[in-house]
């Protein structure tokens, strides 16, 4: 069974995104074990410098580092990523699963993924140019997970 780790900073707040990424980790079950790793927001002022900012990606990206698999497939979300349609990402996962028993995916914080981090996955996603929240984010990667098991098993959710 593939392993899928989603690698993610920070911790998921509200209500309403625990319940729908309870429930879509649920729906997955059948097709994957689903691991979801959280790492520590890093604090910063509320209108950080420059300087800052790259303090709290470069730490943020060591302590994702710190927690990738030794082996497998890594996919980090960033905007400069490729965007995928439903079945194309469903194609492509089903391609990376030939080769790898385990994906993880990575999500940033408030201000993104490291270089370092950015650079240790192939390929990147992107949801598109819109900024999403990073809880947000993985709701949405989770339910695109699931679409794209649910085209490769032939299944009514797609259509």
């Amino acid at each position: 069974m593939m392993t899928v780790n989603i690698i993610c900073v920070g911790k998921l707040k509200e209500q309403y995104l625990k319940d729908g990424c309870a429930e879509y980790i649920k729906r997955l079950s059948p097709f994957a074990k689903i691991n979801v790793v959280e790492i520590a927001e890093e604090r910063c002022a509320d209108e950080p410098s420059e300087a800052q900012i790259r303090s709290v990606v470069e730490k943020e990206g060591e302590r994702i580092i710190a927690k990738l698999p030794k082996s497998g497939a890594i996919i980090p979300l960033c905007i400069e990523g490729t965007e995928f349609s439903s079945a194309e990402f469903s194609k492509r996962l089903e391609k990376i699963s030939l080769e790898n028993s385990t994906i993880t995916f990575i999500i940033g914080g408030s201000f993104g993924l490291s270089e370092k981090v950015k650079n240790s996955g192939n390929p990147k996603l992107s949801f598109g140019r819109l900024t999403l929240p990073h809880q947000l984010a993985r709701l949405v990667l989770l339910e695109q997970i699931y679409r794209a098991f649910s085209i490769s098993a032939n299944s009514k959710y797609h259509k």
